[in-house]
């Protein structure tokens, strides 16, 4: 029986991964590393831990320059560019939609616990989510399966009694690790060849409930009967 949604938020719900690079890139001008946001943007969806150290080799969140850019970062962000966020298509109608279904909706974000409350605000759905687990209450950062592993351990779901829907290949490979299938939105910017190994892929979360009747989450719940309401 389907139970539960795990919910990624960044490019998913919200169209947030061109805004992180910004975000990413400015800040590590500002310390003297030129790098574009165009190269960076491919990289957001995993944790900001395996980021930097992909950008710059040597740098860690944890200590010296490398937490001085990560926290440097978060605030530029959320004092510069949550404002300007735009929800994904379709995003709040959708959850509404999940919920009626009587589905729990978890969040399983490699965002930072300083930064959901303000990202899941901008998207206009602070007020539908009933479990949420960040970066924060994992060991490593998507793509390992830590993430979804606490967001199922904190809904007390099983890998069978949920599907998750993301928007990148770490969303992919973390769910997949963990034993939930995935369904993967474009709305990221990520290609389908890069969204490889999702049940299905859409557009958006508009495009998702239009197409729910033919969608895993409408088969799963067609082979249990009328919904749970």
């Amino acid at each position: 029986m389907l139970c539960g949604i795990l919910l990624d938020v960044d490019g998913t719900l919200l169209l947030s991964n061109a805004a992180h690079a910004r975000a990413w890139a400015e800040t590590l001008a500002e310390f003297g590393h030129d790098i574009p946001a165009e190269r960076i943007q491919p990289l957001i969806g995993m944790g900001g831990d395996r980021l930097l150290p992909a950008l710059v080799p040597g740098l860690s969140t944890e200590e010296g320059e490398g937490k001085r850019i990560a926290d440097r970062r978060q605030e530029l962000f959320l004092e510069c560019y949550v404002r300007w966020l735009k929800p994904a298509p379709g995003t709040r109608d959708f959850l509404l939609f999940l919920r009626e279904l009587g589905l729990d909706l978890v969040v399983a974000t490699s965002a930072k616990r300083e930064e959901l409350q303000a990202l899941l605000k901008a998207a206009g759905i602070d007020d539908l989510i009933q479990t949420e687990t960040t970066t924060d209450d994992a060991e490593e950062s998507k793509p390992a399966p830590d993430i979804v592993e606490a967001a199922l351990a904190r809904s007390g779901l099983e890998p069978h009694e949920v599907l998750m829907i993301g928007d990148t290949p770490y969303d992919v490979e973390s769910a997949t690790r963990a034993g939930v299938g995935i369904i993967a939105l474009r709305c990221g910017g990520h290609s389908d060849e890069g969204l490889r190994g999702a049940l299905a892929i859409y557009d958006d979360p508009q495009d998702l409930c239009d197409h729910y009747a033919d969608s895993p989450i409408g088969r799963r719940e067609e082979a249990v009967g009328p919904s749970r309401l």
